[in-house]
């Protein structure tokens, strides 16, 4: 399938897991894309991956929580390539930690990078999809589903991602510019290499948001994504789709 010829697409978090999963899916269909990331040297390797499948590729080294860095993102992506037709926020942090114990600084910068960041680029953007019929694709989590242990600021930012994507869709669905989510869950991404048990924690709570038959690679994630974002998905709009082995059926 070549369901992103001749689109490009701009995805951030593309240096690991469900990003750059996603950029080597898309690349594989045919988009040309504008990657970022805070991790320049994962970047790079995503681009050398994503070039080798025959994509034209531009990158930019982004903290997607800054909000000049993010206007230069967007705005360069658009002069490089000359449009822009879907968007895939990705780019994401994790803490695990005990609520009460959790700092004002930690919660703050989780919901910078997440939900902030997740802002900042669908503002920036939308203008451009809306000259596009475009669409955006956001990465909000299984714990804007349900009560997840340890992870207060990583549960409330994606919470607010789902809610910010439902919005964007009924405030310019009629003006033909889409935005769903995905709802990752029991992905082994590195930034499951963050998990681990805080101190006096019940392990058996663990067991509420595990799959029912098994964690799977990012590679599911960006398969899901790579529907949404395509003109398959035409008439799905403001939509969380759950990617979690059956987490929370």
């Amino acid at each position: 399938m070549q369901r992103f010829e001749d689109k490009v697409v701009l995805i951030t978090g593309a240096a690991s897991g469900i990003g750059e999963a996603t950029a080597l899916r898309l690349a594989a269909e045919g988009a040309t894309l504008a990657l970022s990331d805070l991790n320049s040297e994962g970047l790079a390797e995503t681009v050398e991956a994503c070039t080798d499948l025959g994509a034209v590729v531009s990158s930019e080294v982004v903290n997607v929580a800054d909000e000049p860095s993010v206007v230069a993102m967007v705005k360069g992506a658009v002069e490089h390539h000359g449009r822009l037709d879907v968007v895939v926020n990705v780019a994401g942090i994790l803490q695990f930690g005990h609520t009460h114990e959790t700092s004002l600084a930690d919660f703050q910068r989780i919901i910078g990078v997440n939900l902030t960041g997740t802002f900042l680029v669908c503002r920036e953007a939308i203008p451009h999809l809306l000259d596009t019929g475009g669409n955006i694709v956001n990465t909000a989590s299984t714990a804007a589903l349900a009560g997840h242990p340890w992870t207060i600021s990583y549960s409330a930012s994606k919470g607010g991602v789902a809610a910010l994507t439902q919005t964007i869709a009924v405030e310019y669905g009629k003006q033909g510019l889409r935005a769903n989510a995905v709802a990752p869950g029991s992905i082994l991404t590195p930034i499951q290499n963050e998990f681990q048990l805080p101190e006096g924690a019940d392990a058996k709570l663990v067991h509420r948001i595990m799959a029912l038959d098994e964690q799977r690679g990012p590679e599911v994630v960006a398969s899901a994504i790579a529907f949404l974002g395509s003109e398959d998905a035409v008439h799905v709009n403001g939509t969380m789709l759950k990617v979690d082995g059956g987490t929370l059926a």
